[in-house]
């Protein structure tokens, strides 16, 4: 008898099950952003400040039209929030070396500390998803959080496979 693969189960497509999966989108994001949520209102601060700190933090030298592209806010925005960062200490900009006119943000040893404090506990959360679920489900995960992100910004995550232990590499 030949092997015929039957088409995907369509069950995953039903509308209860996309609402259970937007409801879980909403419960992992509310936990995901607890603990830091709770370290920065202790220091007068909100997510909008998090995500600047997350992503000069990540991106060392970012110019602020490259933050402005990631977070999708407008310069006013981003103007009050990166403001009070560099008047508490926690950013610094510097002018780019080629062209002066950029301003380059860094963390300062400050805002390294509070990236670190900030996603500590959610590191922590993602390992140990990703250690439960295995290579494969996390692949899959990670495919579809890439295709839930606008198409213009997808290149960030290319669409690698993750090796699985003791599977050939490529």
């Amino acid at each position: 008898m030949a092997d015929i693969k039957s088409p995907a189960n369509p069950l995953f497509l039903r509308e209860e099950e996309l609402r259970q999966g937007i409801e879980m989108l909403f419960f992992a994001y509310r936990d995901f952003t607890g603990e830091p949520d709770a370290i920065l209102s202790e220091i007068g601060l909100g997510r909008a400040h998090h995500r600047v700190v997350y992503f000069v933090g990540r991106h060392p030298g970012i110019t602020v039209s490259e933050l402005l592209a990631i977070l999708k806010i407008t310069k006013q925005s981003l103007s009050r929030v990166l403001s009070h960062l560099l008047t508490e200490g926690y950013v610094i900009q510097r002018p780019g070396e080629q062209d002066r006119r950029k301003r380059l943000l860094h963390l300062t040893a400050k805002g390294i500390e509070l990236e670190q404090s900030l996603t500590a506990n959610q590191r922590k959360r993602i390992a140990v998803a990703y250690r439960a679920a295995g290579a494969e489900a996390v692949q899959g995960f990670r495919r579809v959080l890439r295709d839930i992100i606008d198409i213009e910004d997808r290149s960030r995550f290319p669409d690698e496979t993750i090796q699985l232990p003791g599977s050939p590499k490529r």
